[in-house]
């Protein structure tokens, strides 16, 4: 006998022609637009120049903090950031510029200008110990420039050239 013809949203078959390739492309505008807000796949932060799929950076300021021995300690304690120098010569009378960037999100990094304090450079500001921070130190005029990393719920850290001695 025949059988009374049925629509075709009544057929499951024929939800699975039209509902896979529905799914993929949902799925594929969710990636577009996740990967479109995570920003750049720069991680660091600085201007970097690309030559033959090498990134390459102006290690000027680094160099001048090693040939000036410069070298200090982060503190993130009780609601107050201090960097103290440790050694070289500082202009203690200009303030520091502090970066602290997320290992991962950059909607999160921060950028701060600490004064002169009597021990070194001071500033009321309480930080987030559950993560990490990538930390770069160095004056307004970017003459030379430290850096570090404070892990996770540690409270101090060293700050020196990345270049090595």
């Amino acid at each position: 006998m025949d059988k009374p013809k049925q629509p075709f949203w009544k057929t499951p078959i024929m939800w699975l022609v039209i509902g896979l390739p529905l799914a993929s492309v949902v799925a594929g505008v969710t990636l577009v637009i996740i990967a479109s807000r995570s920003g750049g796949t720069d991680v660091v932060a600085e201007d970097v120049r690309r030559v033959s799929q090498i990134q390459t950076t102006d290690l000027g300021p680094d160099a001048q903090a090693r040939e000036l021995g410069l070298s200090a300690v982060l503190r993130a304690d009780e609601g107050v950031l201090e960097v103290i120098p440790a050694t070289g010569e500082f202009d203690r009378t200009a303030p520091l510029r502090l970066v602290l960037q997320h290992p991962s999100r950059g909607s999160e990094d921060l950028t701060l200008d600490l004064p002169p304090s009597d021990t070194g450079w001071r500033l009321q500001r309480e930080l987030d110990h559950g993560h990490d921070w990538i930390v770069e130190l160095a004056p307004g005029d970017g003459a030379w420039r430290l850096h570090g990393r404070l892990p996770r719920q540690q409270l101090a850290t060293r700050l020196a050239p990345s270049l090595a001695q």
